[in-house]
């Protein structure tokens, strides 16, 4: 483990790299473990196989599945807060240091964290979209309907092992009502970008628009295994700008990196912050 002497050290370096800004962070699942919420694919974590997109479009069975989970897990991501990274890269903003945050994260931590200028790539677990009419909802607003139509069903369920993106492992799901749109009967479903899914263009093009205009890139918590995430950091590269990668492990972009750090993100930004501002 990086000791308090060895983080200073390092957190010095990260700041002669990545220079005075405008930084533009990139967050992963990484950033928001220290808040309760396990990541993908990190050290230690377990094997997972989220739901794709065809998969809950194209079966009653995989959706009340999905329900189902989602209607416990997302009560545990409901109740978590922000931790001392998210709060760092809040400050970094406040400083004038970070110009803004694109997370691949649903947990909507960052925002809660005080940062200002967020694209949540994968979108947010607090909403709901009707693929009939479009019509987005609060997540909050179906908890309850699910709720009447399960009565006691969250509650039954104890000790549950909840995924990034509010969905929690169940042995069983059978017999649980699933809601469709209250408007139009359309089919429901989160408002976060399925595996099988493309990110939105306008999100991507307002990341691009982001790493463009900044100076250097800081990614903190994710492996970038997914090309959502990596593109921004080959864009950033390509244009010759300085890439700090810190994360728990090895990443598909570190070949690429100006400096890795292989430590956990909340100490590591912590001292970044003092860093610039101490």
């Amino acid at each position: 483990m990086t000791d308090t002497l060895d983080l200073e050290a390092v957190a010095v370096r990260m700041r002669e790299v990545l220079g005075e800004g405008p930084v533009l962070a990139l967050t992963g699942a990484g950033i928001s473990t220290d808040s309760g919420i396990p990541d993908y694919r990190g050290p230690g974590s377990p094997p997972r196989t989220p739901m794709t997109y065809q998969q809950f479009v194209g079966d009653p069975a995989f959706r009340r599945h999905y329900w189902a989970r989602n209607h416990v897990g997302w009560r545990h991501v409901h109740r978590t807060r922000p931790n001392e990274g998210h709060r760092a890269l809040a400050e970094l903003e406040a400083a004038g240091v970070l110009s803004g945050v694109i997370t691949q994260n649903v947990d909507t931590l960052h925002e809660m964290a005080g940062s200002r200028r967020v694209i949540d790539l994968h979108g947010r677990y607090d909403r709901v979209v009707c693929l009939s009419c479009a019509r987005v909802i609060p997540r909050g607003r179906l908890d309850a309907r699910l709720t009447e139509l399960n009565p006691d069903f969250a509650d039954a369920v104890a000790d549950v092992e909840v995924a990034p993106d509010a969905d929690a492992v169940l042995a069983s799901t059978e017999g649980f009502r699933v809601a469709d749109c209250a408007d139009c009967g359309g089919m429901l479903k989160p408002d976060i970008v399925y595996f099988g899914e493309n990110v939105p263009k306008e999100r991507v093009l307002e990341g691009y628009r982001l790493v463009d205009e900044a100076a250097a890139l800081l990614v903190a918590g994710s492996s970038l295994t997914v090309l959502s995430g990596r593109r921004f950091v080959k864009r950033a590269a390509d244009q010759g700008k300085p890439v700090v990668i810190l994360n728990r492990g090895a990443t598909r972009a570190d070949a690429i990196a100006t400096l890795t750090v292989d430590a956990g993100c909340s100490p590591a930004l912590r001292a970044l912050v003092a860093a610039y501002t101490g």
